[in-house]
């Protein structure tokens, strides 16, 4: 036993050694290439990032062709939209939502509503409705402080298809099991974010900062347990005179997350569209799409 516990000290300290012996070469590169304080900050950056975003084995490939162009323009944009959603809405429209939702929100034709679902923009563009302060405040927290760093890494394209088929997995989802209720927030895109980067800190705990891996699994489980409660309350005890939306696409987002945005992440130094993961992953998405329209023509009881 004793020779095993020195052994895996001896591994420990070499995996300690040779991260200071990248981060001095790191630094001994920077002062060779004589970009001064902001290049030197700039790569600082990226190590940063790269230790919470990458296995041990892909960050060397990161690292050699960081760089912030394009920026991270999709989060960005998105999170503007929401926000001046948000904005036209609580200031410009007589209503509450400040708070909560309220007949303006509700006559938006943003919303994803069951009364409209042949208008199929909604099963979309309902990501831009919030249902009061607390809950933009919550997703723009969550899409950028993770979403930025993912599309400084994965670069917008990737983040973009992983976000976009959280929304899509969220609406679909709601229509089939809260099929009478309305649905707003980019709740669904947020957790597909989080569903992603979840299973590959799940995969590589060990390997993306020892020290912090379990840490970042609980964070994170945390963040979705206090949201999820958040969203049941919305759903399970609104009072009598509001109305309650679906927490669906929490769930949907969760999943589409951890399988696309599992795949899509893991693929950051190899061809994605040659990974066969991929398009298992794809045609499982596909299959349940095509499952969910034909359930709101032919199915649902919103019919």
């Amino acid at each position: 036993m004793a020779a095993v516990h020195d052994l895996e000290m001896e591994s420990m300290n070499l995996n300690m050694g040779r991260e200071m012996k990248e981060e001095l070469e790191e630094e001994e590169k920077m002062r060779e290439d004589g970009g001064g304080k902001d290049p030197a900050k700039s790569r600082k950056v990226h190590r940063i990032v790269s230790k919470w975003m990458l296995p041990e084995k892909a960050r060397g490939t990161y690292l050699e062709r960081a760089n912030c162009f394009p920026p991270p323009v999709f989060i960005i944009s998105i999170s503007l939209a929401e926000l001046a959603v948000f904005i036209y809405y609580a200031v410009w429209k007589p209503q509450k939502q400040w708070i909560t939702l309220d007949t303006g929100i509700l006559e938006s034709p943003f919303i994803y509503s069951p009364e409209k679902r042949e208008e199929a923009w909604r099963f979309i563009s309902y990501m831009l409705v919030h249902a009061g302060v607390q809950h933009i405040l919550g997703n723009l927290c969550m899409q950028l402080v993770l979403g930025i760093p993912l599309e400084m890494v994965h670069k917008g394209l990737r983040v973009g298809l992983v976000y976009l088929a959280g929304v899509i997995a969220g609406s679909l989802a709601s229509s089939i099991f809260d099929p009478l209720r309305y649905l707003v927030g980019a709740s669904g895109g947020v957790y597909a974010l989080m569903g992603g980067y979840f299973m590959n800190v799940l995969v590589n705990f060990r390997e993306m900062i020892p020290a912090f891996g379990i840490f970042r699994l609980l964070v994170i489980i945390l963040i979705i347990v206090l949201d999820m409660g958040f969203a049941l309350y919305r759903r399970f005890f609104v009072p009598e005179d509001g109305s309650p939306v679906s927490f669906a696409a929490h769930v949907a987002g969760g999943f589409a997350g951890m399988s696309i945005g599992y795949t899509v992440f893991s693929c950051f130094d190899k061809a994605l569209l040659k990974d066969p993961r991929f398009w298992i992953a794809i045609a499982a998405y596909l299959a349940c799409v095509l499952f969910a329209v034909f359930f709101n023509i032919f199915l649902s009881p919103a019919n």
